[in-house]
């Protein structure tokens, strides 16, 4: 089976709009739906509240034709048009939707932020985790999210097997970016945010990329859009990710970065695993 995960910080943007950044991340989507993946997870979709509009559908029926859609938003007290997930599977596939509400902090619950589905062999889960923000204001929050985040794929874990992916706003070790000495102190590469994901690890996961990949170094998912030369020099952050229940990590054959191109911001990933 394939699957794929992006950031796409903004789906109405990228569907709608006719800017150079859109074209760029149509461009993506072409991309994507190239791969002919079975299952597709997108991040940060910025949807309103009751999610994607006719126009929206019919874009992404135009990309992904043989696809069930399945999304959750940002709903108040959170904040409109803020975070959100989605995931497109093959209609030829049958799911269960769930979408978990985790107990956490502030209004993270409510900001579509998590998005689970059931399958016959597996869980599959896509996560667009919170940001510990500028100054790290919301780095106490973060921390008891990725607490609970844990304990809930280990939760799952119990019953089946998880494929859990998304943009884990984190860089779990030095090599996963190209400047971790000035940056021990931002947010994405603190020493609370690393010990979460250890954590998450340790309840019997893998980082698949790791896994089949040791440590190579320069490999990165993410390129600051405000540093005009982050991409052309690789200046870039690994903080999206797929992994999997531990016992299953021998039926990944791949986990790799998709090219996208000169667009920077998050680019694709995937996964290739015969289970």
């Amino acid at each position: 089976m394939r699957f794929i995960s992006w950031n796409i910080d903004s789906i109405n943007a990228a569907l709608t709009s006719d800017s150079a950044r859109a074209a760029l991340s149509r461009d993506v989507l072409d991309t994507i739906a190239g791969t002919d993946a079975d299952i597709i997870a997108i991040q940060e979709t910025k949807l309103p509240s009751d999610g994607p509009s006719d126009k929206h559908m019919e874009k992404l029926t135009e990309y992904f034709p043989d696809y069930t859609v399945e999304w959750v938003s940002s709903t108040p007290p959170a904040k409109k048009g803020y975070a959100g997930t989605m995931v497109l599977y093959k209609k030829s596939m049958s799911a269960t939707k769930e979408v978990p509400k985790l107990g956490a902090p502030d209004t993270m619950d409510m900001e579509g932020r998590l998005l689970t589905l059931e399958f016959d062999k597996f869980y599959f889960v896509n996560v667009y985790t919170p940001n510990a923000g500028d100054g790290l204001k919301r780095l106490a929050e973060r921390q008891e999210w990725d607490k609970l985040y844990a304990d809930y794929l280990a939760g799952l874990d119990k019953i089946k097997p998880v494929i859990a992916c998304g943009d884990y706003n984190v860089a779990h070790e030095e090599i996963d970016l190209a400047n971790p000495d000035s940056n021990h102190m931002s947010a994405g590469f603190t020493d609370e945010e690393r010990q979460g994901f250890s954590n998450l690890l340790s309840k019997g996961f893998v980082d698949t990329f790791r896994h089949l990949h040791g440590n190579v170094e320069g490999v990165y998912s993410w390129w600051a859009q405000r540093v005009k030369t982050s991409k052309i020099n690789n200046s870039g952050w690994r903080i999206d990710y797929f992994i999997v229940s531990e016992r299953v990590k021998d039926a990944v054959t791949k986990s790799e970065m998709i090219d996208s191109g000169s667009r920077q911001d998050h680019g694709p990933i995937l996964l290739e695993m015969n289970i």
